[in-house]
């Protein structure tokens, strides 16, 4: 009997991994919860891509709703989702990339050959200012109102899907 007890416990458990991921199975985990929805986007001041020296921070964004996407050259993901951002910005909306972990010559080299959609370019090259934006990695996208309030957060590529049904709406609330 004793020999069996590690057997025992071992189904056990591979029972209650599988019963837990059934449940999750269905649940959308892009729509993980911020906790900067609803209040005003963490201050950062950051380089520019093109202009290096030059740093930009959220106060000199205010003014006008935009869509902030971050991303970097490493991700395979962001380059599923690029057509994606392409499309947004050609429909008028403003897109500010956030370019995260990365080098300026592979962020440059990657907007060379996929294309640069975005408004402008901002990078965080060590991730530090991600942090106080809770993000978990690339692709990720926010939904700033023209006052400067975080009103949407997106974890993952997007799709066509999502900016019609989430980011669009968004947008057009926003004040």
């Amino acid at each position: 009997m004793s020999r069996l007890l590690p057997l025992l416990a071992f189904i056990a458990l591979a029972l209650l991994l599988f019963v837990g991921v059934r449940m999750n199975s269905g649940k959308d985990n892009s729509a993980i919860p911020s906790p900067l929805i609803g209040k005003t986007a963490p201050a950062m001041r950051l380089p520019e891509l093109v202009l290096p020296e030059s740093r930009l921070g959220i106060v000199d964004l205010k003014g006008k709703a935009y869509v902030l996407n971050v991303w970097g050259s490493w991700c395979v993901s962001c380059r599923i989702e690029h057509p994606v951002i392409t499309q947004l910005a050609k429909s008028g909306t403003v897109v500010v990339g956030y370019n995260y972990k990365d080098s300026p010559e592979d962020a440059a080299r990657w907007l060379a050959q996929y294309g640069n959609p975005f408004a402008l370019v901002i990078q965080d090259r060590d991730g530090q200012a991600a942090l106080d934006w809770g993000i978990y990695g690339a692709p990720e996208t926010f939904v700033i109102d023209a006052a400067g309030v975080v009103r949407f957060k997106h974890i993952g590529p997007l799709t066509p899907e999502i900016v019609q049904e989430k980011i669009l709406p968004v947008l057009q609330e926003a004040p």
